[in-house]
């Protein structure tokens, strides 16, 4: 930490200094932040808090709400959130943490995904406080002769410095220039927008610094960074990600938001708790000893499933998802069911899975029944060449997929 700093730090600042802390992986320079915490303290004048997300998909998962947490906590102590829309930096492309060029996107796919997300946004931040802008408001006017300049104020040997760059470069692996400009357009949005702080996922650590670097340049007070842990999905391995299907999705049903919390592994449960809830640190650790000294864990992950479900829904719909879940236990069928109208009698029972969308093809269907996943009726098939006649049949596919499908 830095020396004495020119305004008090009080009970205050320290407690708003332990909830930035709070489940971050790194707090870079701590001893600055702390300072500008006390500076905001003394003098009433807010921190402009940055957290830039490019619209490169239209959906948002829990794994990405770990950053916009922090912004409402943040938010919370009385700072000026910016949610920066990368609607410029997506038409270039984040190369972070990737081996291959990432192919930009075009103006109408930006457009399409940025419309769902804020909307997506403001169920964990406060829409009354928070700022909402779009990086193509500086970027597009800095034209060619803007973009030189900025350009100049960087390295190559410093842009080399950075991970995926530099094993690109000794595996051979092409990196295009445009690549550059990423980080420096990511950069150059701390300078326009003043930033106090900037978040982001560890993988971003590279480009935050470089917005840091820039402020300087331009004169300005550097930035301070805060990197938050990536979150592991549903499989407890891989990053939470759709692409490996491990993800929970925040406009996922209540029922399914419920029983995917309900599947995280008792060991994954104390990570989500430290990322996903906004219960107090203490209470988090008492119901963690709880749990140690021979409470079934099942009990807090409840908690937590109710608590993101009522974010995302409501309370009563969190409610109704514990039932649901407590009933499907039980092997009961959930009270809402897929309805689904199918011709063909009889129907061999691998196609009706494929026809009704329980299963993405008649060989997964296979692979599903061989597995002893697939019941009619309550009961478990085990046949593959199984035909079913006309009638109505409840199909259940795995713990959480259940259809009443009728035949004709």
């Amino acid at each position: 930490m830095s020396a004495q700093p020119p305004f008090p730090i009080t009970d205050r600042t320290r407690e708003a200094l332990a909830v930035s802390l709070r489940g971050c992986d790194e707090l870079l320079p701590e001893g600055e932040w702390l300072n500008k915490l006390a500076r905001s303290e003394a003098t009433g004048v807010p921190l402009r808090i940055k957290l830039g997300l490019d619209p490169t998909a239209p959906d948002i998962h829990i794994g990405h709400t770990v950053v916009l947490n922090k912004m409402r906590q943040l938010q919370d102590l009385g700072h000026t959130v910016i949610f920066l829309i990368g609607d410029f930096t997506s038409m270039i492309g984040d190369p972070s943490g990737r081996n291959n060029t990432r192919p930009p996107l075009t103006r109408e796919q930006i457009e399409a995904n940025a419309q769902t997300y804020y909307r997506q946004a403001a169920l964990v931040l406060d829409e009354s406080r928070t700022e909402i802008r779009y990086n193509s408001e500086w970027s597009d006017p800095l034209g060619a002769r803007g973009m030189i300049q900025l350009a100049s104020r960087y390295t190559v040997a410093r842009m080399m410095e950075r991970d995926d760059f530099t094993k690109r470069f000794k595996a051979g692996t092409p990196i295009s220039v445009h690549e550059f400009l990423y980080p420096l357009m990511q950069g150059y949005d701390s300078v326009a927008l003043k930033s106090d702080l900037e978040l982001g996922g560890t993988d971003q650590k590279f480009n935050l610094l470089v917005g840091r670097a820039l402020q300087s340049e331009y004169g300005q007070e550097p930035q301070c960074i805060l990197t938050m842990p990536l979150l592991e999905g549903l499989d407890g391995v891989d990053k939470m990600s759709k692409s490996k299907n491990n993800y929970i999705g925040i406009t996922d049903a209540p029922n399914d938001m419920f029983a995917k919390i309900l599947s995280i592994s008792d060991t994954m449960m104390w990570k989500y708790f430290t990322l996903l809830s906004f219960r107090p640190e203490a209470e988090v650790a008492a119901l963690k000893a709880e749990v140690d000294g021979g409470r079934n864990p099942k009990d807090a992950k409840v908690l937590l499933a109710k608590e993101i479900t009522t974010r995302f829904h409501s309370a009563a719909a969190a409610d109704a998802a514990e039932a649901d879940f407590n009933n499907r236990a039980k092997g009961g069928i959930p009270d809402v069911i897929d309805e689904i109208a199918l011709s063909g009698a009889p129907l061999g029972i691998t196609a009706l899975l494929k026809q009704a969308g329980l299963a993405p093809s008649t060989s997964e269907a296979g692979r599903l029944i061989e597995g002893s996943g697939v019941r009619v009726d309550g009961d478990v098939i085990s046949d593959k060449g199984l035909k079913l006649n006309a009638g109505t049949y409840v199909v259940q596919v795995g713990k959480r997929k259940f259809a009443r499908v009728t035949l004709g």
